[in-house]
């Protein structure tokens, strides 16, 4: 009967430790899977990602951008404008 009861008990402790055992083996392998998915999924969320971050990025750059532009836009605005106001 110990030996019967034995083998009925191991199944149902199996189940129990699968769950327990299933948490704490998720949270490992996640990080080693992620790294594997981290790369595939960049490269779709990348073109996702670049449309919004393009309209917020844009505020930030174009001031940025603004300095440098100036320069270059001054000396064509220039002779533009030197036709203009001439007499």
């Amino acid at each position: 009967h110990t030996h019967t009861h034995a083998r009925t008990h191991a199944r149902t402790h199996a189940r129990t430790h699968a769950r327990t055992h299933a948490r704490t083996h998720a949270r490992t392998h996640a990080r080693t899977h992620a790294r594997t998915h981290a790369r595939t999924h960049a490269r779709t969320h990348a073109r996702t990602h670049a449309r919004t971050h393009a309209r917020t990025h844009a505020r930030t750059h174009a001031r940025t951008h603004a300095r440098t532009h100036a320069r270059t836009h001054a000396r064509t605005h220039a002779r533009t404008h030197a036709r203009t106001s001439s007499p």
